[in-house]
């Protein structure tokens, strides 16, 4: 089902927790049908579009994924890259589109590497259709993907292979964490970088480039992405440690070698703990309780939030010299929307 521009914002304002009645959503709501008009609702018929080229069952693993909605932060970050140079090119919406698919192709690959068992409240394409199916529905995704940069945008290409070299290692560096269990900072923050924040750099900056940029306003508008992409994941990292999934998160998460950063800082502050994250590390669900609690005792959570608000801080502050308007105010409306999430 398409996503309108209504979804587009009422998804950012349910993770900050706000109100379908909010004033500040109706605001947003006009405010980007005035900048956007249909071009978020062009990219998601678009994206849907792709699921439907190829062969069966790929097709129909790739589809599912896609259907099951997402808050498509990646396409809007370029779209309003672009409009804050002006009208939005029609090339924005084709890598808008590709944002969005090379996005879909990482948790299609991604669902297989880490067993994973659900996707936005469904089942995920490879207990339907198997590990095999979804790997080739990734690739098929990852495919169009290239295909749409090479037939519109072949100049942004370099950059954008570039950024999917960047996917790879971080999920390879992750990946080496199942068989040694890593708890440095360092090794933390390369994941970071690269497996979440390499492509909102590579979508912000592209936005920026495809709508006449000079290369020193695109190379603003990358910084933008890449701390607006820290911090998105810094808060997913404090949310794990939120609720009743925060156990299960824990356990399942160091089994596969998943570091957050909370458990990171909770480890540095209470050294006592890393006994128990190996335990946790090797399987034993036992210790899991006692972790999870102690971390958000210690106090890494709320040292986590304080550092998303850093980096959302500095992302705005890199907009500082892109000329003022409505779009460069919804990037940082989206940027702090983002940052303060509860969900």
């Amino acid at each position: 089902m398409p996503l309108s521009l209504a979804g587009a914002v009422g998804a950012l304002a349910d993770t900050a927790g706000l109100q379908p009645n909010d004033a500040r959503i109706a605001q947003r709501i006009e405010d980007l049908q005035d900048l956007l008009s249909e071009d978020l609702e062009s990219v998601e018929r678009a994206t849907a579009a792709v699921a439907e080229q190829g062969a069966a069952p790929a097709t129909d693993a790739a589809r599912h994924l896609i259907s099951g909605g997402g808050k498509r932060i990646r396409p809007l970050a370029l779209l309003l890259s672009a409009a804050c140079f002006g009208s939005v090119p029609s090339v924005a919406r084709d890598l808008a589109v590709v944002a969005e698919l090379v996005h879909s192709a990482t948790l299609l690959h991604d669902d297989v590497i880490d067993e994973g068992q659900e996707r936005r409240g469904t089942p995920t394409a490879r207990r339907v259709w198997g590990n095999a199916v979804s790997v080739l529905a990734g690739d098929l995704v990852l495919v169009h993907a290239l295909q749409r940069t090479v037939d519109h945008a072949p100049e942004t290409l370099p950059d954008l292979l570039r950024t999917l070299r960047c996917l790879v290692d971080g999920e390879v560096v992750q990946l080496r964490g199942r068989s040694r269990l890593d708890l440095s900072e360092a090794t933390y923050e390369r994941i970071l970088r690269d497996k979440t924040a390499s492509l909102f750099r590579w979508a912000t900056r592209t936005g920026a480039r495809v709508a006449g940029a000079t290369p020193n306003q695109q190379e603003q508008l990358a910084e933008f992405g890449e701390r607006l992409g820290i911090a998105f994941q810094l808060v997913d990292d404090v949310l794990d440690y939120s609720g009743e999934r925060s156990g299960k998160s824990l356990l399942v998460d160091l089994s596969e070698g998943k570091m957050t950063l909370p458990l990171v800082l909770a480890v540095r502050h209470r050294p006592e703990l890393e006994e128990q994250v190996r335990r946790i590390h090797a399987g034993d669900a036992g210790p899991v309780a006692d972790v999870s609690r102690t971390v958000v005792e210690s106090g890494a959570c709320e040292e986590v939030r304080r550092r998303a608000r850093q980096f959302t801080e500095r992302a705005v502050a890199a907009l500082a010299d892109v000329g003022p308007g409505p779009a460069r105010s919804l990037l940082e409306e989206v940027a702090y929307q983002l940052s303060e999430r509860a969900a």
